[in-house]
């Protein structure tokens, strides 16, 4: 389908995805089978020519989303409702696009992002979550949800997360604050059976929210202490925190930018 030639145009997207089948957000020389190659196909084939879509951030195979923001420019006389039924229309069943609208020309979804908000869902219980199964992790240890709540509070603030990523870091890293993250809130609460761990921050680090919840986790269970996380961010070495959790109990829920009336991710949950 080729657009009428106009002049450029920068579109913003809200999308809600099921990782599970996908190799992640990013596309890859090696596979087309990624969120970021799907949307880019389709729109290259919409307007006829190479499109780029820029994420907001950018989710690990298995990752879902319910408010991922995605920006992209193309030449084009369609409407933002007319873009957003054609993308619906030819997105597979996992992928769909819930708002779309036109931003300023130097709008860009990750640079400008301001704060994501992250949620871990815990199965905790002994029984299978039959219909949560791709969703959720697994893990029916009894827990210490107090002392869990209290290394929460200890985590939260603006901190050298080193400790707390599968990235390795490098000596020019290691010279700047590229592993200095703010952590607004750590909320865990109960839903029945189900453990959930909400993340609110300015930015994560890769494998951070899931390296988190496995040490919380850890905590739970007592193999290690609450006090053990000062020592754990001091040191900053990736072997002391805890486990990486699978990825399916990982959802993006939201991205935030500055002016909440106009930028906002409109993903609900």
């Amino acid at each position: 389908m080729r657009s009428v030639d106009c002049k450029m145009r920068n579109f913003k997207i809200i999308l809600q995805y099921e990782g599970t089948r996908y190799q992640g957000w990013q596309r890859q020389v090696s596979t087309d089978n990624t969120i970021q190659g799907r949307l880019e196909t389709l729109l290259s084939k919409m307007t006829g020519r190479e499109v780029r879509v820029h994420g907001a951030g950018r989710t690990d195979a298995g990752v879902h989303a319910r408010g991922q923001c995605a920006n992209f420019h193309i030449e084009s006389g369609m409407s933002c409702g007319e873009i957003l039924a054609y993308m619906n229309r030819y997105l597979p069943d996992d992928i769909g696009v819930i708002s779309i609208e036109e931003m300023p020309e130097r709008f860009h979804s990750r640079l400008n992002a301001v704060g994501k908000t992250y949620l871990y869902r815990v199965w905790n219980t002994e029984f299978p979550a039959v219909f949560d199964r791709r969703y959720v992790y697994a893990y029916p240890a009894a827990l210490d949800e107090q002392a869990m709540r209290k290394a929460a509070d200890d985590l939260t603030g603006t901190h050298d997360f080193s400790a707390f990523t599968s990235a390795r870091k490098s000596k020019k890293a290691a010279k700047s604050k590229s592993m200095v993250r703010t952590i607004d809130t750590i909320e865990i609460r109960r839903a029945g059976e189900e453990l959930q761990f909400i993340y609110k921050g300015d930015g994560f680090l890769y494998h951070m929210v899931r390296i988190l919840t496995g040490t919380l986790l850890e905590i739970g269970t007592g193999e290690k202490k609450p006090e053990d996380i000062q020592t754990i961010m001091d040191r900053g070495m990736r072997e002391q925190a805890g486990m990486l959790v699978p990825a399916k109990g990982l959802t993006l829920m939201e991205v935030r930018y500055n002016d909440r009336s106009f930028y906002e991710s409109k993903g609900k949950w």
